[in-house]
């Protein structure tokens, strides 16, 4: 058995935890069609019933989804999403996440390659899942949250009375929603407490250096290529511009690559989104997008959590 084989019965088996009877959903484009192969493979070995949607190309960018797809997205019991990232297919992606949490559960995997299948999805998850827990307990209700970076990233923020989410690979029951590979911990910042600015390095898969500056959860300022893509593509939907989520990545084997899928995991790294709160907030948008601040240093509750990067838990 080959290691993308490997990883799709982890994923299966362990992620999913997928059951005779139930109902698999696969929507992948025709570059991710292999790693597609490899998850319908064993969704056929454990019992289950699996539907293939193949996006083509000359449908993209897909924004909304079909009357008949809507029918088999409600109706599956699991759904995996495979899709190459795109920043004009955000729309598409806010419903998929909304209507696995819904009615089923559901895996993003938004620009997953092989490579990153084969390294960080055929892993063993309880180390990692021991060391979120523990990143949330240090974290959980605190109303004193400061995140910096030497590049000049200062954000004070509270989270008190704000759930947290372990992103720890378990997507076994229905309304989980969560991503392969896993490895973070996230929730949303209470929105008017929400104020600085962020230096960040890589926003929704655009690398280069931009400046965010937030007032009272609002993005007020921003500067660099990347942020000024995704804003054109929010126009002047508000929801798209307001704090929505706060995460840290805790999964060693993730790398700094231009792909947030695998960059917001990267251990000791702090993102941030505007958009969407997953149902953590108060805010929802059809928008989400991830913004990745390097080399953390977190304090919350009078402690020190990391120090440039490195836990100190």
């Amino acid at each position: 058995m080959n290691k993308l084989f490997q990883a799709g019965e982890k994923a299966i088996k362990q992620s999913l935890r997928l059951r005779k009877g139930e109902s698999l959903l696969l929507v992948t484009d025709k570059e991710k069609m292999e790693i597609a192969e490899a998850f319908a493979f064993w969704a056929k070995e454990v019992g289950a019933e699996t539907t293939t949607y193949l996006m083509t190309e000359t449908l993209r960018p897909i924004t909304e989804p079909t009357r008949l797809f809507k029918e088999i997205a409600k109706n599956a019991t699991a759904i995996v999403y495979m899709l190459d990232a795109r920043i004009e297919e955000k729309p598409f992606r806010g419903y998929m996440v909304k209507v696995g949490m819904e009615h089923n559960r559901i895996c993003m995997m938004p620009g997953l390659t092989r490579e990153m299948m084969e390294r960080l999805v055929n892993i063993d998850f309880k180390e990692m899942d021991l060391f979120t827990k523990k990143v949330i307990k240090a974290l959980n209700n605190a109303d004193d949250v400061l995140v910096e970076n030497r590049d000049g990233t200062r954000i004070e923020f509270s989270v008190k009375g704000r759930k947290w989410a372990n992103d720890n690979g378990d997507i076994s029951r229905k309304g989980k929603h969560g991503n392969l590979p896993a490895g973070e911990c996230f929730t949303a910042p209470v929105e008017n407490t929400f104020t600085g600015k962020l230096v960040i390095s890589l926003i929704d898969d655009k690398l280069g250096f931009g400046v965010m500056e937030f007032e009272k959860g609002k993005l007020v300022n921003y500067r660099g290529k990347g942020i000024e893509s995704i804003i054109k593509n929010i126009g002047n939907d508000k929801t798209g511009k307001t704090i929505g989520e706060f995460g840290i990545g805790t999964n060693k084997r993730a790398r700094f690559i231009p792909n947030m899928l695998e960059a917001e995991k990267v251990f000791g790294t702090a993102h941030f989104a505007i958009g969407d709160s997953y149902g953590l907030g108060n805010n929802a948008s059809k928008h989400h997008y991830d913004a990745l601040i390097d080399n953390v240093t977190i304090r919350a509750k009078g402690k020190l959590i990391a120090k440039e990067g490195k836990f100190l838990l």
